[in-house]
């Protein structure tokens, strides 16, 4: 697949693409917004560098775009240098979706199309200044209705490690390890995903945390499963992989005397597994007081209130980048959450009810023919671009509505769309 056409399969992303009964909404929406949406995206993706260097040299500020002084000054209104960096990370997720091979015919099905080296290019992300290092596989254990038991557990390729090459690392002002996850794609993802009790994160800590700490179990199964059947390094944990590859990249790093940030890049339930790890890598001290970064785009929340004292409390910094029109970031935990558990009646429940952590960059767009492209990255990054930025409180009216259209359309089974429904919290 040319480049071209690899980067507008990734803006066609709706959040996932179920197998069998369960029916994405993109399968029922016309293609064409996304398509303009992806020429947008190709159109600017090839002059990130020259942009952010337009407006200010990404090296003098890279601190506070990482999160030093938690993006205080840089929000409202929108720093040029920021938008530009957080626009050019979500064009490396999207190399995630475009290189992706969903084709249950060929021999590489749920893994990645392209070799390590050309990759990023292939994927349409050309020039984009990194050095892919290791693929990465997570491996959910979730059984799917109708669907062999065998399925479950096996690992698809999930996002890739990387380092930034020589050059970019002198524009940035430091070596950038970069994590880039995408959301939801197989029906196994989607399954975890419903699993929305809290759970303690048991993850080895040095010595913080303890069991008040929770996460959502579905995110942490997609997080710590591992596949046996798997060869070649895959059969580990998405976790494993992720600390051995980091650990190495960081150590080499250090070793040159180089400054390094550590850039945790997630769409959706990518944005997820990016917080978990950002969380693993901070209570591991794998990073050794290096900045530690999440750049989530329409991620959904993770923990509870324990989760984000401690991911605060280690330095994890997080900008989620977050569409006031779009549902997934509401979920989980509607109606009980830090907004409606902050005072009142309902105060006594903050500590089981699910908390978004770090800071936000609330976007604001909607196109009404096609609902569904309120969570598309494509669509997320093209905001970017435009300068579509709102208040965090913006269009919270319809949310609600606009999250039960997108589940009418997107399950057609009336058990799935019963655990959809029970999955927001809602009953």
């Amino acid at each position: 697949m040319p480049p071209a056409a690899a980067a507008a399969a990734a803006t066609r992303h709706r959040h996932a693409r179920p197998a069998g009964h369960l029916r994405c909404a993109a399968d029922a929406v016309s293609t064409a917004p996304a398509e303009r949406t992806a020429a947008r995206v190709i159109a600017t993706s090839s002059r990130t560098a020259s942009a952010s260097a337009a407006s200010g040299s990404v090296a003098r500020v890279w601190r506070k775009v990482q999160g030093s002084g938690d993006w205080d000054g840089m929000l409202s209104p929108l720093h040029p240098v920021l938008r530009g960096e957080v626009a050019r990370y979500g064009e490396l997720v999207g190399a995630c979706y475009a290189a992706l091979e969903e084709d249950p015919s060929s021999p590489r099905y749920m893994n990645c199309k392209y070799g390590k080296l050309r990759m990023l290019e292939d994927a349409g992300v050309a020039g984009a200044g990194y050095e892919v290092t290791r693929y990465i596989y997570s491996s959910p254990d979730a059984a799917v209705p109708g669907m062999e038991a065998s399925t479950s557990g096996r690992a698809s390729w999930v996002g890739y490690v990387a380092v930034s090459t020589d050059e970019t690392t002198r524009r940035l002002g430091r070596r950038d390890v970069l994590v880039s996850f995408r959301g939801t794609v197989t029906p196994a993802e989607w399954m975890a995903n419903l699993r929305s009790s809290l759970v303690p994160a048991s993850l080895a800590a040095r010595g913080g945390g303890g069991g008040d700490v929770k996460v959502e179990s579905g995110f942490l199964n997609v997080y710590t499963s591992a596949d046996e059947t798997r060869r070649f390094g895959c059969a580990d944990s998405c976790r494993d992989q992720l600390l051995r590859e980091v650990s190495r990249l960081f150590a080499a790093s250090r070793s040159g005397g180089e400054d390094v940030s550590v850039t945790l890049a997630g769409h959706s339930m990518g944005g997820a597994l990016a917080l978990l790890l950002a969380y693993d890598l901070a209570e591991l001290g794998v990073a050794g007081g290096a900045p530690v970064t999440v750049f989530s785009y329409g991620g959904p929340r993770v923990g509870n209130a324990a989760f984000k004292a401690r991911c605060d409390e280690l330095g994890v910094k997080v900008l989620r980048v977050a569409n006031a029109r779009d549902p997934v970031t509401k979920l989980p935990g509607v109606f009980l959450n830090e907004a409606t558990t902050r005072s009142g009646p309902l105060a006594a429940m903050r500590g089981a009810c699910y908390v978004h952590v770090g800071e936000e960059l609330a976007l604001d767009f909607v196109n009404l023919g096609d609902l569904a492209s309120v969570h598309d990255l494509g669509s997320y990054v093209a905001s970017l671009r435009e300068g579509v930025v709102t208040d965090a409180e913006a269009a919270t009216g319809g949310v609600l509505a606009m999250a039960m259209e997108l589940v009418g359309r997107q399950w057609q089974s009336k058990d799935a769309a019963r655990g959809m429904v029970q999955s927001t919290g809602l009953i």
